[in-house]
């Protein structure tokens, strides 16, 4: 895949903002249980400091499921539910589904439109997206669903969201103004530069994957596996034996 073409339109940021100047993040992924995977560890640190997390979920996950238990035609709604009962855990009661088909996102104009839409609904200081990259060392990271929603959502940050001229429909017809991102905060990125001490949030994240039932219910070793590679990335950060980190690209996009 080529270079993201973000590194050319943001900036790495140097100072990243306190969270006491944060008063709301959306948080954007690809499927029900991205978010869980790559960032519920922050974000119940958020929560708990009182900034309010929107969920945007581009698709319902109706190509998920680890075996033929769960029949296609209830698997959407499943994972709706499950998605909603996992943000709980974590202090987020706002999920919002945009229903576009599991396995066949492409960062055409439509996701884009859409995800401008909430941008400008939600009106987020910061906004979590997965990353536009391939990620070699971590092939899960890189689902092709990931990193079409991933370059979509930079889009709609930069240009879409904040150019009253982009998709005048928002505007006119929904009365949705133009509104400008101060960051992006990347999940899955190759190439980290922020790292998340989740050493006390680690429960409520492990519960919050719990909650993907049809997604981690066979995955009796779930728990050793979160630790191992939230371990590896809070050794990367400095931050200590017996610590739990997660990872992050952070770019200024104000």
């Amino acid at each position: 895949m080529p270079q993201c073409c973000c590194h050319q339109r943001f900036r790495r940021i140097t100072d990243v903002r306190d969270d006491s100047e944060i008063s709301r993040v959306l948080a954007i992924a690809a499927h029900p249980d991205d978010l869980d995977f790559g960032a519920a560890g922050t974000i119940a640190l958020w929560t708990g400091r009182g900034i309010d997390v929107v969920y945007c979920i581009v698709t319902d996950g109706d190509a998920g499921g680890f075996d033929e238990t769960f029949p296609r035609v209830e698997m959407a709604p499943l994972r709706r539910a499950e998605q909603t009962a996992a943000a709980k855990c974590v202090g987020v009661h706002d999920v919002r589904f945009l229903g576009y088909p599991d396995g066949r996102v492409e960062a055409g104009i439509g996701l884009r439109r859409d995800l401008a839409r909430v941008i400008r609904q939600v009106r987020p200081d910061r906004v979590v997206c997965p990353s536009p990259e391939r990620n070699y060392a971590r092939v899960g990271a890189s689902h092709p669903d990931h990193r079409a929603v991933g370059s979509a959502a930079l889009d709609a940050v930069y240009p879409d969201a904040r150019n009253p001229f982009a998709f005048p429909e928002l505007a006119a017809d929904e009365g949705l103004a133009a509104w400008t991102v101060g960051e992006v905060w990347i999940a899955g990125s190759p190439a980290p530069d922020r790292y998340v001490d989740v050493t006390d949030t680690f429960p409520r994240k492990l519960a919050a994957l719990r909650a993907h039932e049809s997604q981690t219910g066979h995955l009796t070793d779930l728990d050793a596996r979160l630790r191992g590679r939230l371990a590896a990335s809070a050794e990367r950060a400095g931050l200590g034996d017996g610590r739990l980190a997660e990872a992050f690209q952070v770019l200024e996009t104000a």
